[in-house]
């Protein structure tokens, strides 16, 4: 280990921090480093991996989970901006242990594939329905835009969401 990276070492290990985030109705004491993103955080300190990285750029809504009922891109939020925000990840909107609407739909319809966007794209859609419970094709779409998908042409996961208007 060269002088630099003693430097780094010390550096790094004085902006660590313990951080509560309140993630799922839970309340989390969480030791991160300033740097640390809220999806690094959520996957590896806090094992929940249901938030994907795919692009670490802000490009796919994978990372998307909800604060504050919104959806935020993880991957580009310091887990420390999420301090006094409730934070809801993929395994958090289960309703007494049973599939969320919104989830049950993504399997009615074939709308999951691989997975890899699903939890991003059944985030997005809960939080548009829950703002607008009865949203049209062309805003359904549009709450969608930040969230790729590259097995499906989107038709099934915008039916699934269709089904779920005045329901969710």
């Amino acid at each position: 280990m060269g002088i630099s990276d003693m430097k780094e070492a010390k550096t790094k290990e004085k902006s660590r921090r313990i951080i509560t985030l309140s993630v799922n109705k839970e309340e989390r004491e969480v030791p991160v480093h300033d740097n640390e993103t809220l999806l690094e955080v959520l996957r590896t300190k806090l094992h929940l991996t249901g938030t994907k990285e795919g692009c670490g750029t802000g490009e796919c809504g994978s990372c998307t989970v909800l604060l504050d009922g919104q959806p935020v891109l993880a991957c580009l939020m310091l887990a420390i901006e999420a301090q006094g925000k409730k934070i809801t990840t993929i395994e958090g909107i289960a309703i007494n242990g049973q599939l969320s609407p919104v989830q049950q739909a993504f399997i009615d319809h074939g709308a999951v594939q691989c997975g890899f966007c699903t939890p991003g794209m059944v985030l997005s859609a809960t939080a548009l329905l829950a703002n607008n419970t009865s949203p049209t094709r062309p805003e359904i779409q549009k709450a969608l835009e930040g969230n790729l998908c590259r097995c499906t042409g989107y038709n099934k996961i915008v039916e699934a969401i269709e089904s779920v208007r005045n329901k969710a």
